[in-house]
């Protein structure tokens, strides 16, 4: 697979509770850190509104695969 840059759509493989994230969530890579140890990620609504903003290690995200769709939920 090919290395996750910036602006690359990528899900989370754990829960952020203290962000309201949960795995699977979809977010936009806005920061590569040290050749991809860990990414600054940002989670937008479907409206448009910014949900959060954090920085994870590298394995608390995943590449999107090719056959997989995407799954809406509503924020507490």
């Amino acid at each position: 697979m090919p290395a996750i840059a910036e602006l690359d759509h990528v899900a989370l493989a754990r829960d952020y509770p203290e962000h309201g994230l949960v795995a699977g969530d979809i977010g936009c890579v806005v920061m590569v850190h040290k050749d991809g140890a860990g990414y600054t990620l940002e989670f937008v609504s479907l409206g448009g509104e910014t949900v959060a903003v954090l920085t994870v290690e590298a394995a608390a995200i995943r590449q999107l695969g090719t056959r997989e769709i995407a799954h809406v939920r509503e924020m507490a």
